[in-house]
């Protein structure tokens, strides 16, 4: 066994496992530290395949915002998801379809690979000439520009929806006079009080 293939296995068997974990774990916390340890493993699978910026975005999109953002949200908040899992079992066929499908379709893709592979059809991870980075950019500004700036426009649109929904309007909004603070004066903005030994104020 090659160290590549040895790589492959620890890699692969580690973020199966911890995925495995994220959605057992009862602990919303130590749910998104497996999250986080999944993230890892994979974008280690990624610079196995020689897609070294996926791996570097991994890293860093998802690992440094994403869900160090989840972690937050989940510490910040008093959730009581002891209520929240009561409803479990009533979703639990859904689920389950839903997961056989998503099994069915891996299996799919895994068989049309393994047949690829065996062919010798499987295209390399970066054309001769390249590097990843300006691959990746040149499929994205030139096959897909229309799907990007579509995916881009969804995005800004989910965000300004984000915004309007969480904005809170207020009877009496506290609003900035700039001329009012301009003419302040020390003795308008300054009070002195003379407090004696032994008394409070």
């Amino acid at each position: 066994m090659t160290l590549t293939s040895l790589a492959f296995y620890l890699f692969a068997s580690v973020s199966v496992a911890s995925a495995f974990m994220v959605i057992a774990a009862r602990n919303p916390v130590y749910s998104v530290l497996f999250l986080i340890l999944t993230f890892f493993n994979s974008a280690g699978l990624f610079v196995l395949l020689g897609a070294e910026f996926l791996a570097l975005i991994l890293v860093v999109v998802y690992v440094g915002a994403v869900a160090v953002l989840f972690l937050f949200i989940v510490m910040m908040l008093d959730i009581d998801f002891a209520e929240l899992n009561e409803g479990f079992l009533q979703y639990m066929p859904i689920g389950a379809t839903v997961g056989l499908i998503l099994l069915l379709e891996l299996l799919l893709v895994f068989g049309a690979s393994s047949t690829l592979v065996d062919k010798g059809q499987l295209p390399s991870a970066t054309p001769e000439g390249m590097t990843n980075a300006e691959a990746l950019g040149r499929v994205l500004y030139t096959d897909y520009i229309f799907l990007f700036q579509t995916a881009g426009a969804i995005l800004l649109v989910a965000m300004i929806g984000a915004i309007v929904l969480t904005l809170v309007k207020s009877n009496n909004p506290k609003r900035q006079d700039i001329a009012k603070q301009n003419a302040r004066t020390r003795e308008d903005a300054v009070e002195l009080v003379d407090i004696k030994p032994g008394e409070g104020i």
